[in-house]
């Protein structure tokens, strides 16, 4: 099962990193391909709650479930609920927030699990590492610098 990672430091306290990653519906100022978000289903900080993104790209929008929250860990874990643009059957992705305590900045890991066709795995891979969650690390450096 591929399994997509990437990491980095954002210059800002690790508690001010987490509350803009825990805005589950607010995915959009951070991630640049999503030019809409919001909550479709349930409430903010609540684990069942569903948003809906749709892409800078165009397409269809395409919906993620809150599966958990740890506010004390600084760890959400989402899924797709149905179609994507990705055209994954399954989906898991988890993105965590640790404090760099020497700088007082933050380190941020986001990765994800998911079955495809083995012969889209490369590609897909990229796309998660790089497009998404690369992305989207450099997004969260943009805004709280």
């Amino acid at each position: 099962m591929p399994r997509p990672y990437a990491s980095g430091v954002v210059a800002a306290h690790a508690d001010k990193v987490w509350a803009q990653l825990r805005a589950f519906g607010g995915a959009s100022a951070f991630l640049s391909a999503i030019s809409h978000s919001e909550l479709v289903e349930g409430l903010e900080g609540q684990v069942g709650a569903v948003r809906r993104l749709t892409l800078e790209a165009g397409g269809d929008p395409f919906d993620e479930r809150l599966l958990a929250l740890d506010d004390a860990g600084r760890t959400l874990t989402y899924t797709f609920t149905g179609a994507n643009p990705f055209g994954v059957r399954r989906y898991v992705s988890t993105v965590r927030v640790s404090p760099v305590t020497d700088t007082g900045e933050s380190f941020v890991e986001w990765w994800g699990e998911y079955d495809a066709d083995a012969g889209q795995e490369e590609e897909l891979d990229r796309t998660f590492a790089q497009g998404v969650y690369g992305s989207g690390i450099a997004g969260l450096r943009k805004i709280l610098a």
